[in-house]
């Protein structure tokens, strides 16, 4: 599962800005430079290396002892580099001029609620495309619940978010989570189809045919102790709440979610992950497929 880079290069027209200078005598990286760039002062060079602004035949480089040999190329970029993203709770897995698709950690809120603005994946996001370019922005498409670790996208401008979001259940090809929940379910593989609705506390319950919006969702069983199953499900619907509230409903509630009917919190987090999610690219029409993979804490708990 690659990362592709969607920086835009706005200057396409422009002959790029720089220059390329040929090893002719063994050497590192921060000495060389200091010399080929006298003209500069030494902080104003470092932070060309730290802005990634310097490549070694063709790759940049932060590296400021990095060895070099005659031959070797060293390109100095008066552009300044792509700025990259680092956080903890989130990982860009893939990104495009369209779209990014990342792996958030649990207790990160997908996007901002009446208590938290700023520590959401959107606001992360934004941040980071923003360091690129003042005025790109980000979309949201769908959500994880805070406490749900997993693959999830957003859009990065309003024409794919309008795309994805009026043909969601065509463009989705595949939308895979695992969980663990309590207790062995009767059947290790099952169809559950019931129909859901929100009350004013903002729990969602199973209500009576014809009441409410449809929910479908299909599971299997990957291993199970008796105590906690792992399995593995496929959401042929996006209710909100859905596996939760369809799991206490068969009178298996997931781990750790006491909203839901839990009797135990073995890992301290509600043991869902958004595993699996395959979609058709609104633009270029190719199905990308994204998988990670299983927690360790999921398999171990259930084996």
């Amino acid at each position: 599962m690659g990362r592709r880079s969607g920086y835009k290069d706005t200057n396409l027209k422009k002959a790029p800005r720089g220059r390329k200078v040929t090893v002719k005598e063994e050497n590192t990286l921060l000495p060389f430079l200091f010399a080929l760039l006298s003209e500069q002062s030494k902080s104003s060079v470092k932070a060309l290396l730290s802005h990634g602004q310097i490549l070694i035949n063709g790759k940049v480089t932060s590296q400021f002892n990095a060895p070099l040999v005659p031959g070797d190329e060293v390109e100095i970029s008066y552009e300044r580099g792509k700025v990259e993203f680092s956080n903890p709770l989130l990982h860009i897995v893939w990104e495009d001029d369209d779209l990014i698709v990342v792996n958030k950690k649990n207790g990160l809120l997908s996007v901002s609620s009446d208590r938290v603005r700023e520590r959401t994946a959107y606001h992360l996001l934004s941040d980071y495309v923003k360091k690129n370019d003042p005025r790109s922005k980000i979309f949201v498409l769908h959500r994880l619940d805070r406490d749900t670790s997993g693959l999830m996208m957003f859009a990065k401008n309003q024409r794919v978010q309008k795309a994805l979001q009026s043909n969601w259940n065509s463009a989705i090809t595949q939308r895979s989570y695992v969980a663990v929940v309590e207790g062995r379910p009767e059947k290790d593989h099952d169809l559950i189809v019931s129909n859901l609705v929100e009350n004013a506390k903002m729990q969602v319950y199973v209500t009576a045919e014809g009441d409410g919006k449809e929910a479908i969702t299909r599971y299997h069983v990957l291993h199970s102790n008796g105590h906690y199953s792992l399995l593995e499900l496929d959401l042929e619907t996006g209710r909100k709440n859905q596996i939760r509230v369809q799991m206490e409903s068969i009178g298996h509630p997931i781990a750790g979610d006491y909203k839901y009917g839990a009797d135990t919190d073995p890992a301290g987090r509600l043991m869902l992950h958004a595993r699996r999610l395959f979609f058709i690219h609104p633009e270029t029409g190719e199905e990308m497929r994204f998988e990670t993979r299983i927690p360790d804490a999921f398999v171990s708990l259930a084996k």
